[in-house]
């Protein structure tokens, strides 16, 4: 067997993993937001405020749909408009403190589960894992994911990716 297959096989099957993790993680809240809501509060929360097209660019979907989902989150009571304080005309969207408990909260449930995982590996497959999933998020163009009590905003790479790009 080819290597390369081996190790896709391998990142597939912890590929799933990771999107059983995420999808317990959300449970939580699936009552109020959908998947693609909480991508939306998340790039709020990394980036603070920002325009309609902004997000929507983040995102990868169209104004249309952007603004429909910031309504959605508006209504719930997640996200609200404000006026932009470096131009009257424009509106920004942010998060409001539920959105950003929101956020938080579904993070730290998947964190803790991620940490849960990891422990039950020895020191030195830990220190594998480090080295194979850094080498592996550099190659796919991803940025390292922040610690823990880290207060900088996280760049998400869903647009900047070379992968996302068709490069």
């Amino acid at each position: 067997m080819d290597d390369v297959d081996a190790v896709t096989r391998a990142v597939l099957t912890a590929s799933r993993l990771l999107v059983a993790v995420s999808a317990r993680s959300l449970a939580e809240v699936e009552e109020r937001v959908t998947l693609p809501q909480f991508r939306m509060l998340v790039v709020l929360s990394t980036r603070g405020a920002t325009k309609l097209v902004t997000l929507a660019d983040a995102l990868q979907v169209a104004p249309s749909t952007a603004m429909r989902m910031i309504d959605r989150l508006i209504a719930a009571g997640l996200a609200d408009r404000q006026a932009n304080p470096d131009n009257r005309r424009e509106t920004v969207l942010r998060l409001t403190e539920e959105g950003r408990r929101t956020v938080e909260d579904v993070t730290g449930s998947r964190r803790a589960e991620i940490a849960g995982i990891v422990a039950r590996l020895a020191p030195d497959q830990r220190a594998a894992l480090v080295d194979a999933l850094t080498a592996f998020n550099e190659a796919g163009g991803e940025p390292l994911a922040p610690a823990a009590d880290d207060t900088e905003p996280y760049p998400l790479g869903w647009v900047d990716s070379p992968v996302v790009r068709g490069a």
